[in-house]
């Protein structure tokens, strides 16, 4: 009842609609996105694991499944999407990568070239009841999708249900300080919810910890995009089906004078020409330990051989 009363609670439907709708222009408008996913593929670097099976927990439209079967090759992938169009894309962007590659391979290497998969395994379904047996996967990778989760903390537990022991959570998600600029600007125009409510990183450090995960890693970079206007900036959002889907939303057109004066705001953050739009990127990443408790709350303990002497 607590969820239906709070005006910033996300709307799961509207959620799935939006990108559902956003499938098709997705790609082109999302720089951030790549970016982002690119700087968190580089962090992967620096971590020892070498995952059986993997899965991208909001997958859109694919990209970073590209990115983790060139780093895993030997890898299962799994992708994930609340937007069945956007798995559909999914699909057709790995089964066409996988082409590619095996083209490639029989040019360099005629009848010797090995085989691949076609694609990835696409599913449609929601990242808090992830449709995976517990223990499925070694490494779960979710970049930019918490934020669209109205149960963070539930995502966390599931992600957590479905790694093995030993297996890594990797994710990206925007913090509180996201589209700052268009959050104020719209406050100025009337009290409706405008922009969504983003979760503080130490919030998701205490999620991680609450569900069972060891070591949790946490950092944020502000980064800021530019527009020449206020309909530019709308546009992409819109485009990456970044729309308001807030239960506590406006449920028809703002009318003139709103409009009026949200654009009046938001010019006021007008810097060297561009209108700036900040995003709070927050990064995270945790293990799975072995698990120090029954079911039942019984303690376990967990003996290592010693070494000859």
């Amino acid at each position: 009842m607590a969820a239906e009363r709070d005006p910033q609670a996300l709307e799961i439907a509207e959620v799935r609609r939006s990108f559902e709708r956003a499938a098709a222009t997705y790609d082109a408008a999302a720089v951030l996105h790549r970016e982002i996913g690119q700087r968190m593929a580089e962090r992967l670097g620096f971590v020892k694991l070498q995952p059986a099976s993997i899965l991208d927990a909001g997958c859109g439209t694919g990209a970073a499944l590209d990115e983790l079967s060139a780093r895993y090759p030997d890898a299962a992938l799994f992708g994930l999407d609340l937007a069945f169009a956007m798995t559909l894309a999914a699909r057709e962007r790995t089964a066409s990568s996988a082409a590619a590659a095996r083209s490639m391979l029989g040019r360099l290497l005629g009848s010797f070239a090995p085989a691949r998969r076609d694609h990835a395994h696409l599913v449609c379904g929601d990242v808090r009841r992830l449709p995976l047996k517990a223990g499925a996967v070694d490494l779960v990778w979710s970049n930019l999708t918490l934020q669209w989760v109205d149960d963070a903390a539930q995502a966390i537990a599931e992600i957590h249900r479905v790694l093995a022991v030993g297996g890594l959570f990797s994710f990206t998600t925007f913090g509180p300080d996201t589209l700052k600029e268009l959050r104020s600007a719209f406050a100025a125009a009337d009290r409706a919810t405008h922009v969504s409510r983003f979760i503080d990183m130490h919030d998701l450090g205490d999620m991680l910890v609450h569900a069972g995960f060891a070591d949790p890693v946490m950092d944020m970079e502000m980064l800021t995009m530019t527009y020449a206007d206020a309909s530019a900036m709308m546009r992409d959002l819109k485009a990456l089906g970044a729309h308001n889907a807030t239960r506590g939303r406006p449920r028809g057109l703002m009318g003139r004078a709103r409009w009026g004066r949200m654009l009046a705001a938001l010019e006021s953050s007008r810097r060297d020409g561009r209108l700036p739009a900040s995003f709070e990127v927050v990064y995270g990443h945790a293990w799975k330990p072995r698990p120090r408790a029954t079911a039942d709350g019984r303690a376990i303990v967990h003996f290592e051989p010693r070494g000859r002497e």
